[in-house]
């Protein structure tokens, strides 16, 4: 399996659309009970949010990510420090839309020895009613449309009109869905974490789920499980698990999000899913051994490099 051979010339430019945070994230020993205190070992401002960590990955691997959803107001500091951080990592942030008076989402993440946070996040109700950029001027040159679930409520159009136009949707669904909802059909690969697929599908099986799920859209199903890897609906609708690997985690906060940026990737660079799934796991499992959420991405060489180690290790691998 070559993965040097991926990428192409030109980058693809992928729409990640959803709410940027600004997130505060401290390190502590556990996370505190009610009513109790705990001192942090370490303090850090960053932003976040799925599909603004998404970009950050995207760009890191060698892609292109322009970014759009709705932010407050364009003169409160919270905008102003995260904007300059999309610049500086390269992400388009043309098509951010600045609500006057309104508050960027900002959440308060614990990290404990494990690598596992706890996170409190505040939106603004008002932040919902955001209305995007017209599609011409968003899907013009779009190799991909990467969202998350959550927004379906100011996308759905959006997606509906890039699918027309045969443009692949990726969704991250990390809530249940309703089985009428919209993306079912606006989407051509949705990818659920564990539980709100189960709750989605009413099942207390994944693969079941999935099954289900299936006969509702013609799209890519698969469920993301952390260490326990991934599983998937092949072409001829069988389940297929594609393993986690292995590493020392210190911070998982992101790396859901840098999965779904290196899964956009790499089915935008034309690579077969057991593959765009692998990539993307490689790319998530070198985040989580690194603090610093979505910013502790790594670079394309170092995906590249991981799954080489990999593959060289694994004989099954190298016979097929």
């Amino acid at each position: 399996m070559n993965f040097h051979a991926a990428a192409p010339k030109i980058p693809p430019r992928i729409l990640c659309i959803g709410m940027p945070v600004r997130d505060l994230t401290f390190r502590v020993r556990g996370v505190p009970s009610r009513g109790s205190k705990e001192n942090a070992a370490h303090f850090e401002e960053i932003c976040g949010g799925n599909a603004l960590n998404a970009a950050i990955a995207i760009v890191r691997l060698g892609g292109r990510a322009s970014l759009c959803g709705p932010m407050g107001d364009a003169r409160e500091t919270s905008s102003k420090y995260m904007l300059e951080k999309m610049a500086h990592e390269g992400i388009d942030a043309r098509h951010i839309v600045h609500m006057p008076g309104l508050v960027t989402p900002i959440s308060t993440i614990m990290i404990d020895p494990t690598g596992e946070r706890t996170i409190v996040t505040f939106r603004d109700p008002e932040l919902w009613k955001v209305r995007l950029p017209r599609p011409d001027v968003l899907l013009d040159d779009c190799a991909a449309v990467l969202t998350e679930s959550r927004c379906a409520e100011f996308c759905t159009d959006l997606c509906a009109e890039a699918r027309k136009r045969d443009i692949p949707v990726i969704v991250d669904v990390d809530r249940a869905m309703s089985l009428r909802e919209g993306l079912l059909t606006a989407s051509s690969h949705l990818i659920f974490s564990s539980d709100p697929l189960q709750e989605t599908a009413d099942a207390t099986d994944d693969g079941q789920a999935l099954k289900r799920i299936a006969k509702l859209t013609p799209s890519f199903l698969a469920g993301t499980r952390g260490p326990r890897g991934t599983i998937w609906l092949n072409e001829q609708g069988e389940l297929e698990e594609t393993p986690a690997f292995p590493v020392h985690t210190v911070d998982t906060l992101g790396a859901g999000d840098i999965f779904h940026g290196a899964f956009a990737l790499a089915i935008t660079e034309g690579q077969e899913l057991r593959g765009a799934l692998r990539f993307a796991s490689a790319a998530a499992a070198l985040k989580c051994t690194r603090f610093g959420g979505a910013f502790a991405a790594p670079q394309r060489t170092e995906v590249e490099q991981f799954l080489d180690r990999d593959q060289s290790a694994d004989p099954a691998e190298n016979s097929q």
